[in-house]
């Protein structure tokens, strides 16, 4: 049958179409690798306000020092949106774009992804030093008569549980509103005030908070593997997924800013391991 020309149209319209698809698929790819829709005046972070050493609002905490060195180097003015670090941190503050950085990430997340990382540390032993005990790893004896903390489901209770110790441990609560409780740091507080024997808590915080007691402390950092449970993490900054030319820019950052950020960590007293996993002396 011959064709119509309202057939000859129509087919014509959709090669026209087909060939339209085809040069703009380069573009649109391209958008949705580079769409980053940031604001080049400012470097605008997600943080938590009351979870020190890492962040607070009168910008006391390490995250918050080491936001301002990269803001300055940027030449940018750093502005926070607070928000408690907890369930739900990531899709409620840097997915729906209220900030372009969090501070402080441990683990791949889907919602995100990684710069690269700028410290790393360790799960440590914390303890009076007038406790006429001298311990230095988790399958020690005399761990069975103490009285031990730990924040439940981190790495160390994984291996209490494995050494037979949960008997006499008393577990921290992890996921709490950070604006009320701390756990981490109470069980620092309760080591101090004598109602615990001995911690096990993450580096930064053990060694931030165990200088602020009233009574001395001994913070012993702990290998970074044991019995094939890893107790040492490498600790980057989050942004969002396909900002590739953002990732970039900070990975430079953090290569350019590298001494200085070493150097206010050590301020902090967070023990800090090198790419060897030896223990970086401040």
């Amino acid at each position: 049958m011959p064709k119509t020309g309202s057939t000859v149209y129509c087919k014509a319209l959709n090669l026209f179409f087909c060939i339209l698809i085809l040069l703009l698929a380069p573009l649109t790819a391209s958008a949705i690798t580079t769409n980053e829709a940031r604001n080049k005046e400012y470097l605008t972070v997600c943080g938590d306000p009351n979870h020190l050493p890492f962040s607070n609002k009168e910008m006391e905490g390490f995250e918050n020092k080491i936001a301002q060195l990269i803001a300055d180097d940027l030449n940018r003015t750093l502005r926070y949106h607070w928000w408690p670090q907890t369930i739900g941190f990531v899709r409620n503050t840097l997915r729906v774009r209220l900030c372009d950085l969090v501070m402080g990430v441990t683990s791949v997340n889907e919602l995100l992804q990684n710069t690269n990382p700028y410290y790393r540390s360790v799960y440590t032993l914390v303890y009076r030093k007038d406790a006429g005990f001298e311990i230095r790893s988790l399958d020690n004896p005399a761990l069975k008569q103490l009285r031990l903390g730990v924040v439940a489901g981190t790495p160390p209770a994984t291996l209490l549980t494995k050494y037979g110790l949960m008997a006499q441990v008393r577990p921290y609560q992890r996921t709490v509103d950070t604006r009320l409780f701390s756990p981490a740091t109470m069980a620092i507080e309760d080591v101090a005030m004598g109602n615990i024997d001995l911690a096990v808590i993450w580096g930064p915080i053990a060694g931030y908070a165990a200088t602020r007691q009233k009574v001395p402390l001994t913070v012993i950092p702990l290998p970074a593997k044991v019995d094939s449970v890893p107790l040492a993490f490498n600790v980057s900054m989050g942004i969002r997924r396909r900002e590739t030319n953002w990732k970039h820019q900070l990975n430079l950052e953090l290569e350019k800013l590298a001494p200085r950020i070493e150097e206010i960590l050590l301020d902090y007293n967070i023990p800090l391991l090198d790419t060897d996993d030896r223990l970086i002396k401040h």
